[in-house]
């Protein structure tokens, strides 16, 4: 999944402009490293370390743009430079534009960590590309979110891949001036004959097949769909021919939110998937939208902090994953960023009404998600087998957009 972060000055447009740029290196990384699309359905046996020794000087990230600012893009956004003075630890960080590029470049070895979404956090824990953690050595572990650990996303069988950092949902955004009455399904996104026909906005990932799922586990009960990530054949089936059927109706894919906030601003889109961030920025440049959380429900991203099991410098990984997990970095980058932080107590340090904004702490808001996760041929349960695996989500996705 690609992202950028929420500001909308010279920072921002630098870094969208960063991470645009790195698209053609990602895809001839992703080609070139024979990574795939698919999980094994066997988790390699790998330890968690035991201590946090001396620093190593140095640390390699690959990040999603806006969690690892030094100011260089923005002078009031600085949580690494005193992350390197406080720990001793020099801090390279590798800024990738999707998920499937993250995957890659971490197969390659040069880094010691990632802040991976869950539609690519499975994929380097079956791959043996990353490490479990020791929750233990984790100094503001006990203050994360509950319904952020021990995910199917971020975990294997109670064993923690990493630590969670940032998440947000993927809410129903449309324009005011074209709905009297906000929406209360994803049927304005679904139905053939919507009032938003031919103006809807969609996630441009595989991962979006998910969203059919979860709108045909409402209300087509018959398929008996359970998880949106865990489908048989026959589930698989009905939800690409959902996506296949609403295609025509379709105005923008959309994988930069820069793209969405326009053709929102314009009147170009009128309904579809967005993030809380999305309707902030555009509601900021004047555009007449709102959001909603429909009655299906909705998927949503949660990222981890996730260990390499190639690190050259994990003692220093550990060191950033206790910086980034506290209170007032926390506040920094959720607001620099726009997203909710993993870290509740992040509140006392943000500005009045952004936690509300995202829900922070709301338990009932974010049981109604069903968050990101890799979608594997045993189903996220090891052991079992019987669901349809992420290489052949990515190769209908093909086939849906034609």
């Amino acid at each position: 999944m690609p992202r950028f972060p929420q500001r909308t000055s010279r920072g921002l447009r630098h870094a969208a402009a960063t991470a645009a740029a790195l698209t053609l290196t990602a895809a001839s990384a992703t080609a070139c490293s024979g990574s795939g699309d698919d999980a094994t359905t066997s988790v390699p046996h790998l330890n968690a370390q035991q201590e946090i020794g001396p620093a190593e000087g140095s640390l390699d990230l690959v990040v999603w743009a806006g969690y690892a600012e030094d100011g260089t893009n923005d002078k009031t956004a600085d949580w690494v430079t005193p992350f390197e003075k406080a720990s001793g630890c020099r801090v390279n960080a590798k800024i990738a534009d999707t998920s499937d590029s993250m995957v890659a470049l971490m197969k390659t070895g040069r880094y010691d960590g990632v802040s991976a979404s869950g539609d690519a956090s499975l994929r380097l824990v079956y791959g043996g590309d990353v490490v479990p953690v020791n929750t233990g050595l984790l100094t503001e572990y006990g203050d994360i979110a509950g319904y952020l650990k021990n995910q199917s996303y971020n975990s294997i069988n109670g064993q923690m891949y990493g630590v969670p950092h940032g998440y947000g949902a993927n809410l129903l955004m449309y324009r005011t001036d074209m709905f009297s009455q906000p929406p209360t399904s994803w049927n304005v996104v679904w139905d053939t004959n919507s009032q938003a026909a031919g103006h809807v906005a969609a996630y441009d990932s595989p991962i979006y097949i998910a969203d059919a799922a979860l709108y045909l586990r409402a209300h087509k009960p018959s398929l008996k769909i359970k998880d949106p990530y865990a489908l048989n054949d026959k589930q698989f089936d009905a939800a690409v021919d959902l996506l296949k059927k609403q295609r025509p109706n379709i105005n923008q894919y959309w994988h930069n939110y820069l793209d969405e906030v326009q053709s929102f601003k314009s009147g170009d889109n009128h309904a579809g998937t967005a993030w809380q961030v999305i309707a902030n920025v555009a509601k900021s440049e004047r555009a007449p939208v709102a959001t909603t959380l429909p009655a299906e429900g909705a998927t949503g991203w949660s990222d981890t902090w996730m260990l390499s099991s190639k690190a050259q410098h994990p003692n220093c990984m550990y060191r950033w994953m206790n910086w980034i997990t506290k209170p007032q970095i926390q506040a920094q980058v959720a607001q620099y960023f726009g997203e909710a932080p993993a870290n509740p107590k992040a509140c006392r340090f943000t500005a009045k009404g952004f936690c509300a904004d995202f829900h922070v702490g709301d338990d009932a808001f974010y049981q109604r998600l069903a968050f990101w996760r890799t979608p594997t041929a045993d189903c996220g349960k090891p052991g079992k087998s019987g669901c349809v695996d992420y290489s052949r989500w990515t190769q209908a996705w093909t086939q849906i957009k034609g």
